[in-house]
């Protein structure tokens, strides 16, 4: 009898160990998917150049009267940010006057609004369409190796105790915990630089380059206060924070 209860507490635990692991794999996949996936946005039409303007603007000659026709077509814009001279930001290679934090990647050769930087890990670059997304994929990848270690814990006990009869299985439940300690350290410091980036409204880009507005250069230009800085990436409706789809 005593036997029968041990194997449905057992059995118990371990429904509930599965259930909780693919529960946190499946968000784990879909946030990293969204973070693949979805494109970065560009400027819309209006930021971009007429065919007339541009036409003038690469005939010009004079890099003074170049600078003062880039004036004059932002004011009609809400462009409130300068480049380190004062001079309107323009991209030359896609042809529009920059929106304030949006940046030119090499990478995806587009200008990306509120461009945070392009990631190697997804192959993408990260910016207002999907920095909820990357930030979500950074949170579940930490509890997911959190999960991992917590887990195998017991079974490293084991095995400095001699009662793992297997040599194989040894080796996995060593291999397994160093790789989840090792991936959990390195991916909870990027994930509390990002949330520090979040709290204070900025972006990586503008953390390492103060933006200048027109005003000069401001740090904290961007910060709205802690709650609504949080509401500029992942909105208004707190119901939708956690879960990897567009708010």
């Amino acid at each position: 009898m005593a036997t029968v209860r041990s194997l449905c507490r057992v059995t118990n635990a371990t429904v509930i160990y599965l259930i909780l692991y693919h529960a946190i794999f499946v968000f784990f996949a879909w946030t990293y998917w969204k973070s693949i996936f979805t494109l970065p946005q560009q400027p819309n039409q209006k930021f971009h150049l007429s065919y007339t303007d541009k036409e003038r603007y690469e005939n010009e000659e004079r890099p003074e009267v170049q600078k003062q026709m880039l004036i004059d077509m932002a004011k009609k814009l809400p462009v409130y940010t300068r480049t380190g001279s004062g001079a309107v930001r323009f991209c030359d290679r896609c042809h529009l006057i920059k929106p304030d934090r949006c940046h030119h990647c090499s990478v995806c050769a587009m200008c990306v609004l509120k461009m945070d930087h392009h990631c190697p890990w997804v192959n993408n670059c990260i910016g207002f369409s999907n920095y909820k997304f990357f930030l979500q994929f950074l949170a579940y990848s930490v509890l997911y190796c959190l999960y991992i270690a917590t887990t195998v814990f017991s079974y490293f006990i084991k095995y400095w105790r001699g009662e793992l009869p297997s040599v194989r299985s040894k080796f996995h439940v060593l291999f397994l915990l160093f790789v989840a300690c090792m991936f959990f350290v390195s991916l909870v410091i990027l994930f509390g630089y990002h949330c520090w980036l979040v709290s204070r409204n900025k972006t990586t880009l503008e953390a390492f380059c103060t933006p200048v507005f027109t005003s000069g250069p401001e740090k904290n230009g961007f910060n709205l206060g802690f709650i609504k800085n949080i509401q500029q990436v992942f909105g208004d409706n707190k119901k939708f924070w956690l879960i990897p789809i567009g708010s």
